[in-house]
């Protein structure tokens, strides 16, 4: 039987020796290609491009939809291969921290000193050995080894080759961390999630609840479609899901809401879509727009709208009569609003370029809504790059970040109006704790009980906080604040 290490070490470091006059051999090539190495010519298909994509990850700040969509829009893959690509890089980074387990192990030296596209290849060709199952080990070996050759040349390639195959050959008789021995490190690997991630929620929820909510992390999410109940109905909805034999569930939470249950259908694609009946919307988001309990003839503002889908729902509440301004700091992003705006037909939505740390309005509003930036926390199950590009710092800078969005947004609130606060995380400090100390700051506001705008079941201390191992939907956050008379 083929031995792991169970040591923390092995996520860093191998028995064997390192051999350093190779590894900057690899770099020394690794540069001589630097120009080249991550233009179009040298990766082709659905696995290549993967490698090329999560390079690129790697060396930006870039989020994995946003490279997944240039592609999409600039390259020539069919469909089939579109659902690959998507397939492997989403499972390549959800499922990265044992990926990288594994091949540390059999790697012949320090895996972890590996050339990003030497690794990324390697993880691409492990994912489709562990997860899928129609391609033959040969090929997907035989795809790794040649894209390896075409950049870093026979010996690099000859290494990549050699290592899968051992893998191949081992694949049953890989020895794994015990989760007796030392749970942080057995999540850190077999439910592959950063190491100071694991060991916070295993001190807030306990061993049993983190591994719950880990493990629906990494499960492959399904969308939630909302109606828009200005252009058509559940009704509509549902019997347009028999017709074209699409799976669907009722949603617990919304009740012009369903999830479709195959994560394989393309919902932009369908024409209810393009007519602007339905938009895509998690019951988390609409739990916050409700929180609004907006009225027709209201003037509201959304502070951070991008990319629109609560000032939306807002609309409809508010049967499209009234003022929204949908504010945000980055033109592109309203850019974004305005094509749902278009596409789903609203009148009373005007999207705006401003600052919400700076905003300021001569005429106050009946109601302010600050969806913040957050550390997106609540939603790895859709976006697992979040799992990798946070760092527990961001969690306390941000949350002073939306301590200035709440100060400056209480000035914009009518007496009797309300201040709705709202994140797409499950961390305290950027929920209840900025709350606890709003409120101990602006006497003139006061904490109005959620229970009173949406199900008692995602409601805990007067305030919604959903989790996705409980609700089954996205970890998020909203209070409601009264601005006193």
């Amino acid at each position: 039987m083929l031995k792991m290490s169970p040591t923390e070490n092995n996520m860093s470091k191998n028995e064997n020796s390192i051999d350093n006059s190779n590894t900057k051999k690899s770099q020394n090539n690794s540069n001589q290609h630097n120009n080249n190495i991550l233009t179009d010519e040298f990766f082709t298909g659905a696995r290549g491009i993967a490698v090329k994509i999560l390079s690129r990850f790697e060396r930006s700040d870039a989020y994995l939809d946003k490279l997944l969509d240039y592609e999409f829009r600039t390259g020539n893959l069919n469909q089939l291969d579109k659902s690959l690509l998507t397939e492997i890089l989403y499972g390549v980074i959800r499922w990265k921290g044992k990926l990288d387990f594994i091949l540390n192990g059999f790697y012949n030296g320090d895996y972890m000193k590996c050339l990003n596209l030497v690794k990324n290849s390697l993880r691409v060709a492990l994912y489709q050995m562990l997860f899928l199952d129609r391609i033959p080990v040969p090929v997907i070996i035989n795809e790794a080894v040649e894209l390896v050759k075409k950049i870093q040349g026979d010996r690099i390639a000859g290494i990549v080759n050699a290592v899968l195959r051992n893998i191949s050959r081992n694949i049953d008789n890989i020895r794994y961390p015990e989760k007796d021995d030392d749970p942080i490190y057995y999540f850190t690997v077999m439910l592959s999630h950063p190491r100071w991630l694991v060991r916070r929620w295993v001190k807030r929820f306990g061993v049993e609840e983190a591994e719950k909510l880990m493990e629906i992390n990494n499960q492959r999410p399904f969308s939630t479609i909302r109606v828009n109940s200005l252009k058509s109905s559940l009704e509509e909805l549902i019997n347009y899901c028999y017709e074209e034999d699409i799976e669907f569930k009722n949603d617990a939470y919304n009740k012009n809401s369903i999830t479709i249950m195959n994560n394989k259908v393309k919902i932009p694609a369908l024409d209810i879509f393009k007519e602007g009946k339905i938009t895509i919307q998690d019951s988390s988001a609409t739990l916050a727009a409700h929180l609004t309990n907006a009225k027709a003839g209201q003037r509201i503002l959304d502070m951070c709208a991008s990319p629109g889908g609560k000032s939306y729902y807002i609309a409809e509440l508010m049967n499209d009569e009234g003022e929204i301004i949908a504010l945000d700091k980055y033109e592109t992003k309203i850019n974004i609003i305005n094509q749902g705006i278009k596409r789903l037909g609203y009148k009373s939505i005007n999207a705006q370029l401003g600052d919400a740390l700076e905003y300021q309005n001569d005429e106050l509003f009946d109601v302010v809504l600050c969806d913040m930036p957050c550390s997106g926390l609540g939603t790895i199950s859709k976006k697992p790059d979040i799992k990798w590009k946070r760092e527990r710092e961001d969690i306390y800078k941000l949350a002073e970040t939306q301590k200035n969005i709440l100060k400056n947004a209480s000035y914009l609130v009518k007496e009797g109006g309300a201040l709705i606060y709202s994140t797409c995380t499950i961390e305290p400090e950027e929920n209840e704790e900025n709350i606890n100390w709003f409120l101990n700051n602006f006497e003139n506001f006061k904490l109005d009980d959620a229970k009173k705008y949406v199900p008692e079941a995602v409601c805990k201390n007067n305030m919604i906080q959903t989790f996705p191992h409980i609700h089954g939907i996205d970890g998020a956050f909203s209070a409601r604040l009264i601005k006193k008379k």
